[in-house]
């Protein structure tokens, strides 16, 4: 990457001490492994509207859809505070390149779904967003953005692991001014990758960077809308069997009968749930060392993102 890769962060899942109690919710996970490859931009939302710590606990109260922020006990209202910080504190984060944001679960400022909401009774209805976690992703739209319960899900974790750095190399593609052609050279080396989780989207992305009459300005857009929205559909055993399948199709005269039936047995095994992705991707960049093929051997979908972090190896 040309830049670092900076991810937003609520401040408690770092180990600082904002919680309302006056404690953290440091998650390992995020500190000590992704911790090697992003660089954190902390974040706490009610510490930063003034509030001290600890503090009385806040939740969110009345309409789902547009929930008021109050104070639990005494029922002093921070909804317009928070909302005015919200939305100025956003677009100090846009200007910092983000790649991504990691929301701290059920919180009633960064809670990014299923947020407790309190209506007339002691029962809450878990249908709300944090508020800044709204303004959040009104502003930033197509960015990553996840909360750290969800990340205990591998398919959740790997997901949202592989779109920020796929957003990372879609900001150096645009802070370029890409030209028709480098975008064309996106979309080629992201072919697999985008057929592994949306080959609808991809056939619509490959006809955007064809485009030839439209605004250069528009044209990036549209994709860049359209290829962070893909990569949002979650990929599935079969559509990563499809996709290495025709990976192989690029190697089969090269390959002798043993290592294909070895390859094609994987494959299965990927698409039944039996063996985890990562065992037919290792064996195909090891064939790929050995065979060279560049234009399957660049493909983003063989590495994207770090092996070090040790996705694809769920079932």
């Amino acid at each position: 990457m040309s830049t670092p890769i900076r991810v937003g962060l609520s401040a408690c899942l770092l180990g600082y001490e904002v919680r309302w109690n006056g404690g953290h919710k440091r998650d390992p996970y995020i500190v000590d492994t992704l911790g090697r490859w992003f660089t954190w931009v902390p974040v706490c939302p009610e510490e930063e509207i003034g509030l001290g710590t600890p503090r009385e606990p806040l939740r969110l109260e009345g309409d789902p859809k547009a929930p008021r922020l109050v104070f639990r006990d005494t029922g002093g209202d921070l909804t317009d505070r928070m909302r005015a910080y919200a939305a100025t504190r956003a677009a100090r984060l846009e200007r910092l390149d983000l790649s991504g944001y990691i929301l701290k679960s059920d919180s009633p400022s960064c809670g990014m779904e299923r947020v407790p909401v309190y209506g007339a009774g002691a029962q809450a209805v878990k249908r709300g967003t944090g508020l800044f976690a709204a303004a959040l992703r009104r502003r930033l739209p197509l960015l990553p953005i996840e909360e750290e319960g969800r990340l205990h899900d591998p398919g959740l974790r790997e997901n949202f692991i592989e779109r920020v750095f796929a957003y990372r190399r879609l900001a150096d593609l645009l802070d370029a001014r890409a030209s028709a052609r480098r975008l064309i050279e996106f979309h080629t080396r992201h072919k697999f990758q985008l057929l592994a989780h949306s080959p609808t989207d991809y056939r619509a992305l490959g006809r955007i960077a064809a485009e030839s009459r439209s605004a250069p300005t528009d044209r990036r857009a549209r994709y860049a809308t359209l290829f962070m929205a893909a990569l949002a559909v979650r990929a599935t055993p079969k559509k990563h069997a499809n996709v290495l399948q025709h990976i192989l199709g690029h190697l089969k005269e090269r390959l002798d009968g043993e290592d294909k039936r070895e390859l094609l047995a994987a494959i299965d095994d990927c698409r039944c749930e039996r063996a985890p992705l990562a065992v037919p991707i290792a064996l195909l960049k090891h064939h790929l060392r050995r065979l060279g093929v560049p234009y399957v051997r660049d493909q983003v979908y063989l590495d994207p993102h770090p092996h070090e972090l040790l996705l694809r190896r769920h079932a």
